[in-house]
């Protein structure tokens, strides 16, 4: 009972779904090779200075002329003994002779407090050293008190300090008052200066406050 027919069918097609555009190519950049390591170099020793040896300090000069033993030196001894003992200072007289005049030389540590600025304790203990040997005697002696040099270090400063002054007072042609100074002092500049041309010296003032003048002379020249 089959009868030949034509059947026609038709149906709905899912969407296609749309192609997704594909990421742009990202252009691959060679990778930086590690740099090597570079290993600290092994710390060296710093090279410590030899230690100098500390210069030794210079003895101070031992006094001029033979070493003195007789009632002068004693007493000069004895009394700047005693001064020291009251002043709590630990220093050694030591006494030699030469003619007329003793020189002492003051030995031990820190002698500074014994010469004193410009030497002024040091002259005031020659000063009193003086008036107290003296004390009494017809004849009179000179005391030269000294320590650590400083006499000569200060006698070879004048000196320049004199030739100094004199070369300004030449060209300058004036003259030129020194500051205050002690007798002693004011000889050296005197003496240091007895010969040298187109210049004459003479003090003005009273003590403390006498001065050495450094005059132009032009006789002398």
């Amino acid at each position: 009972g089959s009868v030949p027919a034509k059947v026609k069918l038709t149906y709905e097609a899912p969407d296609e779904p749309e192609p997704v555009p594909a990421p742009p190519a990202v252009e691959k950049k060679p990778e930086p090779r590690p740099e090597p390591v570079q290993r600290p170099a092994p710390a060296s020793r710093p090279i410590q200075p030899r230690p100098q040896p500390r210069p030794e300090p210079k003895p101070a000069p031992l006094p001029k002329g033979e070493p003195a033993d007789d009632d002068v030196a004693g007493a000069i001894v004895k009394f700047q003994t005693g001064l020291f003992e009251h002043m709590g200072v630990a220093a050694t007289p030591v006494v030699t002779r030469e003619g007329d005049t003793y020189q002492v030389v003051l030995e031990g540590e820190n002698m500074g407090a014994l010469i004193g600025h410009r030497g002024e304790t040091l002259d005031a203990i020659q000063q009193l050293t003086g008036y107290a040997v003296n004390k009494g005697r017809s004849h009179r002696v000179r005391i030269h008190v000294d320590a650590e040099g400083y006499r000569a270090r200060r006698e070879e400063s004048l000196n320049r300090l004199a030739r100094k002054t004199a070369g300004k007072v030449v060209k300058y042609r004036r003259n030129i008052t020194l500051e205050a100074m002690n007798a002693y002092e004011r000889h050296v500049i005197h003496t240091a200066l007895q010969d040298y041309p187109g210049v004459s010296t003479f003090s003005t003032g009273t003590e403390p406050n006498r001065r050495t003048v450094v005059a132009y002379d032009p006789g002398k020249m």
